[in-house]
């Protein structure tokens, strides 16, 4: 199910994962037991196919990194957060849509 363009993010990595390039980021917090989460999950595996050289899609399991839901304040799920230039600049909580997902992205530019 998981698709090897998304990465997968936890403490070691976010930093150097989420600032190390230019492109945009939009990171999912999300866990297994998330109905919602896995709805959402296969328009974020499209954009990470489709739009690979244009934006870097990664996730959190908040199960496992407690710690930076913390961070981040997540308090519901999915939680999508959307970073440029290792900024937080964006942030959607629940179900959207392709079309709402791909413009944000756009707007980061």
């Amino acid at each position: 199910m998981e698709n090897s363009t998304v990465i997968k993010l936890d403490e070691s990595n976010f930093d150097r994962e989420v600032t190390q390039d230019g492109k945009p980021v939009i990171v999912d917090f999300w866990a297994e037991w998330c109905g919602p989460c896995k709805m959402i999950a296969p328009l974020l595996d499209e954009i990470a196919r489709e739009k690979a050289d244009a934006v870097k899609v990664a996730k959190v399991n908040v199960d496992e990194n407690q710690s930076l839901s913390l961070k981040y304040n997540i308090r519901a799920i999915p939680a999508l957060l959307f970073f440029k230039n290792g900024q937080l600049r964006d942030q959607i909580t629940g179900v959207t849509s392709k079309k709402d997902l791909l413009s944000r992205v756009e707007g980061l530019s």
